[in-house]
């Protein structure tokens, strides 16, 4: 019987992680994406027993920001451990500091089951059954039992990894990049929006000036912010 560590940390889960088959598309540039996974993991205080772990992970569509406003990304429904990690690839990442991936990370329709059989002969099946899917947002991991989130975290950053060439090209193509005191044209159009809807719902102005805080630029646009907010907006 395998003995269960005594303390578990991130990096227990991560060095553990094996992505066996990746999202075969990567992620939406101009909209969100679900993609469906399937962790496979080895129970630590059982022979033979195998968790199947089948859930969703909704990744909202990457935003341009500027490196001095990047602020937490929240993991909505994931450990302590979890946002460890995310904290360590925050600081050892480039590529977080040019977009930022899912502003929130969310498990859905979340299911598992516990079978008899080798860790081999279930990723067998589950790779042949994930092979016959028409979804290129499907993806299978090998991990560990607890923690196991960071599984998670590990795949999410991977599909990050794999994306983030073709969404920066396809902001290219919309000019989506380019500068204007300081501002990329894609936090431009945002600020934009926000204020159109702020000036129709008043109650929608609080969060604009949370919006121009966290992209680091309410000094730019508080004489517009502060005339929105008395009215003569």
């Amino acid at each position: 019987m395998k003995k269960k560590p005594t303390q578990f940390d991130f990096w227990y889960a991560v060095n553990n992680t094996k992505i066996v088959q990746p999202p075969r598309r990567h992620l939406e540039t101009f909209g969100n994406t679900i993609i469906n996974y399937r962790l496979i993991s080895e129970l630590m205080d059982g022979v033979g027993k195998v968790r199947i772990r089948e859930g969703r992970m909704q990744a909202l569509k990457p935003q341009i920001i500027l490196p001095s406003s990047y602020a937490s990304l929240a993991l909505e429904g994931f450990g302590e451990e979890a946002h460890k990690y995310m904290e360590w690839l925050k600081e050892h990442e480039d590529t977080v500091r040019i977009l930022r991936y899912g502003y929130t990370l969310k498990q859905e329709a979340f299911s598992e089951q516990v079978v008899s059989d080798s860790v081999d002969a279930v990723l067998a099946r589950v790779q042949s059954d994930n092979a016959v899917k028409e979804d290129p947002f499907s993806a299978v991991v090998q991990g560990v039992d607890d923690p196991w989130d960071v599984c998670l975290v590990r795949l999410f950053w991977t599909v990050i990894r794999n994306s983030a060439s073709a969404n920066i090209r396809e902001m290219n193509e919309r000019h989506l990049f380019e500068m204007q005191d300081g501002v990329p044209q894609a936090v431009r159009d945002e600020i934009e929006k926000a204020f159109e809807s702020a000036t129709r719902d008043p109650a929608l102005i609080k969060p604009l000036g949370k919006l121009l805080q966290d992209h680091g630029v309410f000094e730019l646009y508080q004489d517009r912010f502060f005339n929105l907010v008395q009215g003569r907006g």
